[in-house]
């Protein structure tokens, strides 16, 4: 089917007035930046470690809403002294935890491990 040259320019016409009213919304394209990216969400309770002879202590304090499981770990000096990972304990929300651990002898190290 071939247009006739009349009909042609009345056809762009009428396409452009569709086009031009309807809503924003219904046509589509891309939007740049539309969608926000997953904002990492803050996450770690703040430890404290003291060593006291071959006696260690760490408190941990969580701030955030997810809770933390926080172990206590722990070097010995001597070669024949066991050195200890302890237990996982869940600092909650707003919570502060007391982890404990020792040596026989002198302590080389100490830290506290995170977890989600």
């Amino acid at each position: 089917m071939r247009l006739s040259r009349h009909y042609a320019p009345l056809l762009a016409a009428l396409a452009l007035a569709l086009v031009t009213a309807l809503p924003s919304d219904a046509v589509p394209h891309a939007r740049v930046g539309s969608e926000n990216p997953a904002v990492p969400q803050p996450f770690g309770a703040e430890c404290r470690t003291t060593v006291t002879g071959s006696h260690a202590v760490a408190y941990c304090h969580n701030p955030y809403v997810d809770t933390d499981r926080v172990r206590l770990h722990i070097e010995c000096n001597r070669w024949w002294d066991i050195d200890s990972d302890g237990a996982p304990v869940g600092a909650g929300p707003a919570e502060t935890v007391r982890l404990t651990g020792r040596c026989w002898k002198e302590i080389r190290s100490v830290w506290v491990s995170h977890q989600k």
